[in-house]
This record gives structure tokens, C-alpha cells and sequence, in this order.
């Protein structure tokens, strides 16, 4: 005897889609990004000390060797952690139009190209700014990991997870893909 097989509705199998998977992960990040870009201007000063430290390097091993590396003018600590603030701004922007885009081919059922395409635009300018502006240039080039205080590469590492793992999933091969738009 054969057990009796269950049904699950399609609306539920739909959620479990690659397109909904990659939906729902431009929409988590794109909430992240704008909580973070808001953040940011709203609490200036918290992760402006962090910049200035990191760029500064006084909290390193203050090795002869690198330490010309640091940068100690405040307009350009300042200029450096603007331009952070406005690329997140940007990945947020880029992120929700991604998700906007998202939903419309969701409800359409097909078309998920231009979707995924903003998404992967989003989540490589995520992978820009943490990879290689906080792990790169502020991990290596400003010595950020000899920081107890000031070392974030932690939580870079956290975003470039993030983004890449959205990426695999957004680029598996799947039939879902191919439907037209």
C-alpha cells in the first residue's frame, strides 16, 4: 500500500522558486542598505570615528614602514566616509528599483531578466565597497586589522557573504529563468 501523496498548493511550491528566493533577497538587502545609508546620516559621528581611526592609523602597531600610509586631514576623512554614506545610498536606490522590478515580473510570472540584472548590479557594488574598499584598501592598505578598536572587517566580510551568496543564487541555472519577458 502506497502512502497517499499531499498536495501542496502551487502558490506555496511558487515561494520556493528561484525567482522568489532571489526576490526575497533583494528585498532583505535592500531594506539593510537604506537602514544603513540612513543611519549613517542620521548618527553621523558614530562611523565617522571609525574612518577617521582607520584612515588615521593611530590605532595600529604604528610601523614606520606603513604608517606614511595614513591619512591625517579631516576634510579628506571627511570627503572619504561622504562618499561611503553616497555609494550606500546608491545600493540601497539600485536595490529597491531591483526589487520593484522584483515584484512586477513576479506578478507577471516571467521576465525575471531585468531583475536579476538590477539585483547583481546592487549586490556587486556591495562587494565593491566591502570587499574592496573595507577588507582591501582599509584591511590591507591602512592596516585596519591590527585595530582592536576599529577593525571592521568582521562585518565587511558579513556584506560580502551576503552579497555573494544573493549572487550564486541569482545566477544557478534554472529553467525559471528562461521564461520569457
Amino acid at each position: 500500500m502506497s502512502a497517499p501523496s499531499v498536495k501542496a498548493p502551487s502558490g506555496l511550491l511558487r515561494l520556493g522558486s528561484l525567482p522568489v528566493v532571489a526576490a526575497v533577497f533583494t528585498l532583505i538587502t535592500a531594506v539593510y542598505y537604506l537602514l544603513v545609508a540612513i543611519g549613517n546620516i542620521t548618527d553621523f559621528g558614530t562611523n565617522q570615528q571609525f574612518v577617521q581611526h582607520v584612515l588615521e592609523m593611530d590605532t595600529t602597531f604604528n610601523d614606520e614602514d606603513v604608517m606614511w600610509r595614513a591619512v591625517g586631514s579631516s576634510v579628506l576623512q571627511n570627503i572619504a566616509y561622504l562618499l561611503i554614506i553616497a555609494w550606500e545610498v546608491l545600493i540601497a536606490a539600485v536595490l529597491i528599483w531591483a526589487l520593484v522590478a522584483w515584484v512586477a515580473a513576479l506578478r507577471a510570472g516571467r521576465g525575471y531578466d531585468r531583475p536579476r540584472r538590477l539585483s547583481t548590479v546592487g549586490w556587486t557594488m556591495v562587494l565593491l565597497l566591502f570587499a574592496g574598499g573595507f577588507i582591501v584598501v582599509g584591511g590591507e592598505w591602512f592596516q585596519m586589522w591590527q585595530s582592536e578598536d576599529w577593525n571592521g572587517l568582521d562585518p565587511a566580510l558579513q556584506n560580502v557573504i551576503i552579497a555573494g551568496l544573493a549572487l550564486i543564487v541569482a545566477h544557478l541555472p534554472s529553467q525559471e529563468w528562461d521564461r520569457a519577458g
